[in-house]
């Protein structure tokens, strides 16, 4: 794709801070969607990041939460994207503020680069066609117009929000006015949407230019940013992330950028475009994207489907077996399963809530816990004692750190380890173990090339995380 002119500079800007809970059990906050392999064998978000690797495209900007920052950085990396700028928001304050940062962060070295603004969860099939969608829109950008992308609807879909289409700007191809922007119909003003024929669903991709949105913001919400230059001002490095500063931030509104900008703005375009996008919002709605047998059946995993028609089935964990069902989606994890019928799937996230007022740690937390250095997760849970599984990668290591109320046995099960305990450094070897005291100071390392897999053992009076003090980290907790 050739860009009008060299000035057209695009800065891909990943908005990465949704917990998806739609599609629980396998999204939760502790590690929501956009970080699992849902279309492809890539996750959501090496897919965006990917979509903008281009020559034309500079290093992407995600904007993140601090719980997910080494988790977007890993997968970064995995996908070859080097150089990204990575921003933390201490709280979440939705898309506006996120993306004044980003704005504010590009402005600083070239105030007219073109910003393409996107989820780090969509999914799109139709990369020619967005690519075409991309050239018209940052030809408008540069022109001066906060552009939207507007999808040509497939079906009177009521869990997006829908764009009025204008009449065709004559000097930029492909791009239209955008006359109004509609919230989320009922299923009959969604088919009376499409069949009139001029309205697009809101994809929450946007197209402007730095200068532009910061402009607009001083003009429609100087109070997002007032807040986000002061949390910029206080911005901190730690390792390849900046963290914005964490009470200037909190003061800013928690608005997303349609209600703050897109539906103020006197210079809104739309470029409508047919790019096979989805929100990947419901489990419906990657049902319908995911391809399937001669029966309408989609099944990924240990599933076993006999009989049955138009079902989606995924397990990550057991043996999953459908037999005699029709329109059904079945999700199975190491610690939750959901059945539900297509027409309902949307509406998961009322399982959420309701777990959430029982205090179920289901809610929002996996089973397997991912931390920079690999990952844990608990086996087996009893009276006065824990079993987990925890893998660390090569080259990584564990705090030094200490516990009050429980002591540790570790069994290295593949790799090796190498365990501080107080004043001693030894190597354990495979099928070998090494028993850590109550109140030792210790620490576990892979010095090896291959990932170390150690099965521990905790017995004491209480096992919560929150019994730990660091005194070294690599990673900046202490």
């Amino acid at each position: 794709m050739t860009l009008a002119a060299p000035s057209q500079k695009i800065v891909p800007v990943i908005l990465s801070g949704g917990s998806g809970t739609r599609l629980w059990p396998v999204s939760r906050k502790s590690f929501p969607k956009q970080f699992w392999p849902l279309i492809s064998e890539r996750s959501l978000l090496s897919d965006t990041a990917l979509r903008a690797s281009a020559a034309h495209f500079t290093a992407p900007v995600v904007v993140t939460n601090q719980e997910h920052r080494f988790i977007v950085a890993e997968q970064l990396r995995d996908a070859g994207i080097n150089g990204a700028q990575i921003l933390l928001e201490p709280v979440g304050r939705n898309s506006a503020p996120a993306i004044a940062a980003a704005a504010l962060l590009t402005a600083e070295t070239d105030p007219d680069a073109v910003m393409w603004i996107m989820a780090a969860d969509a999914a799109i099939s139709d990369t020619a066609a967005l690519e075409r969608a991309i050239k018209a829109a940052a030809a408008a950008a540069a022109a001066g117009y906060f552009v939207t992308f507007g999808m040509q609807p497939t079906a009177p879909e009521t869990g997006y929000g829908y764009i009025a289409q204008g009449a065709a700007l004559d000097s930029l191809p492909g791009v239209h006015r955008l006359d109004r922007f509609i919230e989320k119909p009922n299923a009959q003003k969604a088919a009376e949407l499409i069949a009139d024929g001029r309205h697009l669903w809101n994809s929450g991709m946007f197209m402007f230019t730095a200068s532009l949105l910061l402009a607009e913001m001083e003009r429609y919400a100087p109070d997002i940013l007032i807040a986000v230059r002061a949390a910029m001002a206080a911005r901190t490095t730690d390792l390849d992330f900046t963290r914005l500063g964490a009470e200037a931030f909190t003061a800013a509104p928690d608005i997303s950028i349609d209600y703050a900008i897109a539906e103020k703005t006197d210079k809104a375009a739309v470029v409508p475009a047919a790019i096979g996008w989805s929100d990947v919002g419901s489990w419906s709605a990657l049902a319908e994207i995911a391809p399937k047998d001669a029966h309408g059946n989609f099944a990924l995993g240990d599933v076993v489907i006999e009989a049955s028609r138009n079902s989606y089935a995924r397990s990550d964990g057991m043996l999953t077996a459908l037999l005699g069902v029709q329109d059904l989606v079945v999700v199975t994890t190491q610690d939750a399963v959901l059945v539900a019928h297509k027409d309902h799937a949307q509406n998961v996230k009322t399982i959420v809530d309701r777990l959430k007022k029982e205090k179920r740690p289901q809610a929002e937390a996996h089973n397997r816990a991912y931390r920079p250095w690999g990952f844990y997760e608990s086996l087996i849970q009893g009276d006065r004692f824990q079993v987990k599984r925890i893998v660390v990668w090569p080259g990584q290591k564990l705090s030094l750190q200490k516990h009050f109320h429980r002591a540790e046995h570790w069994v290295v099960v593949a790799g090796c380890a190498e365990v501080t305990c107080d004043a001693e450094i030894r190597m354990v070897h495979e099928n070998e173990s090494i028993y850590l005291p109550l109140g030792s100071i210790h620490r576990m390392a892979n010095p090896g090339k291959i990932p170390l897999t150690v099965i521990e053992v905790q017995s004491g009076p209480y096992l919560g995380e929150d019994d730990i003090v660091r005194f070294e980290d690599t990673y900046g907790r202490n």
